[in-house]
């Protein structure tokens, strides 16, 4: 990432799921949309958003806009894994696909859950400084229940990189790789 490790400022202030939810619903592209966090778990493991259909977020058909049901989704997943790991770790969004299932009207939901094992496997995954790729998937709901849109993300995560003083150490007390000319 050059300069350093940075992965924004926001992620080094303590921040309660409470202060974080009301720092969405008041960040301008979530609010221009009409999205909102409704619950986020004090353990970061599930979070809530719904989005009613209003003037701003409609399309030329009268149903919610494609890119208001993705945004809904956009930073959720990330943020869930990023906590659960802790200090420590790099966590970005890679990827991430939409498919529509029908058009949505009224309010909308998507409910994030962020299963035990996955953190688990991240951890284990980049133990050895690797980079670990993970898929989850999150479904966007009308009121019936009905899927309106299937939103999957894909996470890159790895460990932050070691300070250099710390580096170097770990190089002169790991044996040499280097073959030796006799």
């Amino acid at each position: 990432m050059g300069g350093g490790e940075r992965q924004g400022y926001l992620r080094n202030v303590k921040v309660t799921p409470g202060l974080l939810r009301r720092g969405f619903n008041v960040w301008p592209p979530f609010l221009a949309a009409g999205i909102r966090v409704e619950r986020i778990a004090d353990d970061y493991r599930e979070v809530e958003v719904a989005m009613r259909l209003g003037l701003l977020n409609r399309n030329y058909f009268g149903t919610h806009f494609g890119g208001s049901l993705y945004a809904m989704t956009d930073p959720f997943f990330a943020l869930m894994v990023l906590h659960a790991l802790g200090r420590g770790y790099v966590v970005w969004d890679k990827a991430g696909s939409i498919r529509y299932r029908k058009p949505g009207r009224g309010t909308v939901r998507a409910r994030f859950r962020l299963p035990r094992d996955a953190v688990t496997l991240a951890r284990r995954a980049t133990r050895d400084g690797a980079a670990h790729e993970p898929t989850f998937r999150v479904d966007i709901v009308d009121a019936g229940g009905d899927v309106v849109a299937e939103v999957q993300k894909t996470l890159h995560i790895r460990r932050e990189a070691q300070p250099a003083a710390h580096a170097r150490a770990a190089r002169t007390a790991a044996p040499s790789r280097r073959r030796r000319r006799a």
